[in-house]
């Protein structure tokens, strides 16, 4: 049975300072697995505005959701990427960039072969990007906007997400969270090379 959805608390996650940032994030990835298990599809239904927005692909027009987020950027973005290959979210990455916006870019080192890559065409527009060498794979797909917003889920960056898997993608209202996942970008960049072009 499908719980109605209720806000969880996530002021709870700052109670955590003194426990490790893998236990932090262990947590995170709980809250949100519990959250895609109670949350009802029809946001109308939940009889509330929640601080969320879910979307599911193929054919749910997930890019659209992480548009929306990048365009609502004033101060910054911060960007964790595994596979990155998806033009227009580039483009709105650099738009951003051009009305002022902090922008700054993780990617897995796969993403400095990769055919389609778009790092290249981010470092053209003078975006910082790191290469994260820190584990077998730098798997996350995350962005915060501004400090209080996470964008998250199964989905890369890719076409290939947006057409053709089955993804997930949820974008959060939260300033604890972002924080936390900001402090994670944060200790990955630290980590980090670099992007140098070849």
């Amino acid at each position: 049975m499908i719980r109605p959805w209720s806000r969880v608390d996530w002021v709870s996650i700052a109670m955590l300072k003194s426990v490790t940032l893998k236990s932090i994030l262990s947590v995170a990835a709980v809250l949100m697995a519990l959250a895609f298990a109670s949350v009802p599809l029809d946001r109308a239904q939940a009889g509330e505005n929640p601080p969320w927005k879910l979307c599911f692909s193929p054919d749910g027009r997930c890019s659209s959701l992480i548009l929306e987020a990048i365009s609502s950027a004033r101060d910054s973005v911060r960007v964790q990427a595994y596979s990155f290959t998806a033009r227009p979210i580039a483009e709105a990455l650099i738009e951003a960039r051009q009305r002022g916006v902090d922008v700054a870019v993780i990617v897995d080192k796969s993403q400095t072969s990769e055919r389609y890559s778009v790092i290249a065409l981010l470092n053209e527009a003078g975006i910082p990007l790191y290469v994260d060498y820190c584990c077998a794979i730098a798997h996350n797909k995350v962005m915060v906007i501004d400090g209080k917003k996470v964008v998250t889920g199964s989905y890369n960056f890719t076409k290939g997400a947006e057409e053709k898997n089955a993804e997930n993608l949820l974008v959060i209202d939260d300033a604890v969270m972002a924080k936390a996942y900001l402090e994670n970008w944060t200790v990955h960049r630290d980590g980090a090379r670099v992007f140098a072009a070849k």
